[in-house]
């Protein structure tokens, strides 16, 4: 079974170590993705604040932007020293800022230079290097043109990709609507598979429920669950329970409990609430009470306070909960007995 056959997609101000944390409860066997940080970034800045993460996060991606080799492998040499467990570059992303540092989709017009890339990524880790990209950019769009840019990558020994399947604007869209408006053609990604075996190929975009992504999976090593995932976090649950099996149930009061434990850890360390509990909002998504959940949740006063009340809202809200999902049988399954704390 591969190891990407689950994985939650990487999001800027969406996949922080507080929502991974979350996501490891309700996913145990999930492959999680952090947010895009610049090899710049990381090299420039305060590199191990930038690089924490939980040891019960594993097996989690640093997912890099860049365009320069030197710069990539010195920043992929600090991800696998702060233990992660894969170093991702990101060829796909069509923000305006990303690509005024002529990375991102953008990379996508410059194979030989991403090959360069993942070349020096290679010789400075020994954990592997994946790549996420796109089916194309602008009207670069042909099978023809994905395929010459996949063997070029595949030439410097990248043996996982990752394929949004729609191609992207470089301008006229925002990243927003390069997410929803280019049309998905997950047949190219599918092509991709049968001709090339050997690669582990991941797709992404437009698996917004459980059918849809198990369908995928008769096709290709795995799926990669974005947006869908963040609006509505128990899809992951549903997700990892019908894929890897469980031991024993698990309910959003076992997910909350261990949520609030964190919760009040980061508080001690000047974490703000909203920062961890943004993240939350979605747990109750197509349940009766989810819009009271959401609006609880955006009230909450911040520090310790807001941490009582927090307890209060989840005691009341996930009692109301179990009783629905026993009513229904809507429990999802999975072994969740990690040890959810910081080294």
């Amino acid at each position: 079974m591969s190891s990407h056959r689950l994985c939650i997609a990487p999001m800027m101000d969406r996949t922080d170590r507080h929502f991974r944390y979350l996501v490891r409860s309700l996913a145990p066997h999930a492959r999680l993705y952090t947010e895009m940080l610049t090899a710049r970034a990381l090299l420039n800045g305060d590199f191990e604040r930038l690089l924490e993460f939980a040891p019960a996060e594993h097996p989690v991606a640093l997912q890099l932007g860049g365009s320069e080799p030197d710069e990539l492998a010195a920043a992929a040499r600090l991800g696998m020293a702060a233990g992660y467990d894969e170093i991702n570059l990101n060829v796909g992303c069509p923000s305006d800022r990303v690509q005024a540092g002529c990375f991102g989709a953008a990379l996508m017009l410059d194979p030989k230079r991403v090959a360069d890339c993942v070349t020096a990524m290679r010789e400075a880790v020994s954990v592997p290097v994946t790549v996420k990209t796109r089916l194309g950019v602008d009207h670069h769009d042909s099978y023809e043109f994905f395929r010459g840019f996949v063997d070029a990558v595949v030439g410097a020994g990248c043996t996982t990709l990752i394929v949004h399947a729609r191609k992207a604007w470089l301008s006229g869209l925002s990243p927003k609507e390069n997410r929803e408006i280019p049309p998905l053609d997950f047949a190219r990604v599918y092509r991709l598979k049968a001709e090339l075996p050997a690669l582990t190929v991941v797709v992404n975009g437009g698996l917004t429920n459980a059918q849809r992504s198990v369908a995928a999976l008769a096709h290709v090593d795995g799926v990669m669950l974005g947006r869908a995932a963040y609006r509505e976090p128990w899809l992951i649950a549903e997700l990892d329970r019908r894929l890897f099996g469980g031991a024993r149930p698990i309910t959003r009061a076992d997910v909350l409990g261990r949520f609030v434990e964190h919760i009040e850890a980061e508080l001690v360390r000047g974490t703000p609430l909203r920062t961890m509990t943004r993240h939350a909002l979605g747990l109750f998504a197509g349940l009766p009470g989810g819009r009271r959940w959401r609006r609880e949740l955006g009230a909450l006063p911040d520090g310790a306070a807001g941490l009582e009340r927090l307890r209060r809202v989840v005691a009341t809200d996930t009692a109301a909960a179990s009783d629905r999902e026993a009513d229904t049988g809507t429990m999802s399954t999975g072994p969740v007995e990690l040890a959810l704390s910081y080294s």
